[in-house]
């Protein structure tokens, strides 16, 4: 499947912001079943992008501006041809041990709520792979979705005794089920094409992966009740939705900050057969 991304991230600031620093997990990279074609990131003010990779392997962009700015956009454009890998990741860069990914964090923390929903759903399970995918309908069936804003993410055990949360907040709440069920997990953001084909104009993406003896790291989307595959494409990683955050930034003054993000993801035309 060949995927295309239009991604505008714009900001209005009350006054001239100074000091801006924009860090960008905005740019994905090849793996077995993705291959980018072509990926560009535009700013509308002038300044210095410069990349590099994180600890956990993700290409990362900083961005600054040369001077003090009352607005900032952020467009990302871009091209990846995808196949159906049954939701298993091979070929990614890996840099860090799969037992670093059991490690709690703020928003992973599981509640004796969460630990009794993991333990219901891998309960008599053969193996690891069928726990999983237990975990992720049980969570599917606990958490609705609800779309709102990355920013608006909760720790697991408050989306869990909400009932409802974005896509990262039941993101969340798989992680911290898997990690108490001594799985390693992490958090993925990413984009998703829809399957009817239209247009998908939602927020980033964010879903799971865990790992899995004799089979390696295995994707989960818990909102949709399924293993990602052809329509998801994979941009960064880490332990939780902020260590893989897309846009994340600071500033001097400014003032209130108003934000809007647009997001077109589509199948493309022409699909590569392989």
């Amino acid at each position: 499947m060949r995927i295309r991304v239009v991604h505008e991230t714009s900001y209005t600031y009350e006054q001239p912001a100074r000091g801006l620093i924009q860090i960008l997990r905005l740019t994905p990279r090849d793996h077995d079943g993705q291959y980018v074609r072509k990926w560009r990131i535009d700013t509308s003010v002038d300044g210095r992008l410069t990349a590099r990779e994180d600890g956990f392997g993700n290409i990362v962009h900083w961005f600054t501006p040369d001077e003090p700015a009352e607005a900032l956009a952020i467009r990302v454009t871009g091209e990846a041809d995808t196949d159906d890998n049954a939701g298993v990741v091979r070929g990614a860069v890996e840099r860090l041990p799969n037992l670093f990914y059991l490690r709690e964090t703020d928003f992973c923390v599981a509640s004796p709520e969460l630990h009794a929903l993991a333990h219901d759903a891998a309960d008599a399970a053969a193996d690891t792979l069928t726990a999983l995918h237990r975990l992720m309908e049980a969570v599917n069936g606990a958490v609705r979705f609800e779309p709102g804003p990355a920013t608006a993410a909760v720790p697991a055990a408050k989306a869990l005794a909400a009932a409802c949360g974005n896509s990262q907040d039941i993101a969340h709440v798989f992680i911290a089920g898997a990690r108490h069920l001594d799985i390693p997990a992490r958090y993925v953001a990413g984009y998703r094409a829809r399957e009817d084909g239209e247009a998908e104009v939602e927020a980033p993406h964010g879903w799971a992966e865990a790992y899995v003896p004799d089979l390696g790291w295995v994707a989960f989307d818990a909102v949709h009740s399924l293993s990602p595959s052809e329509g998801y494409i994979r941009l960064a990683m880490g332990l939780d939705y902020f260590g893989a955050a897309p846009i994340r930034g600071s500033r001097v003054g400014g003032g209130t900050e108003t934000l809007d993000v647009k997001l077109r993801v589509e199948q493309g035309k022409a699909a590569v057969q392989c």
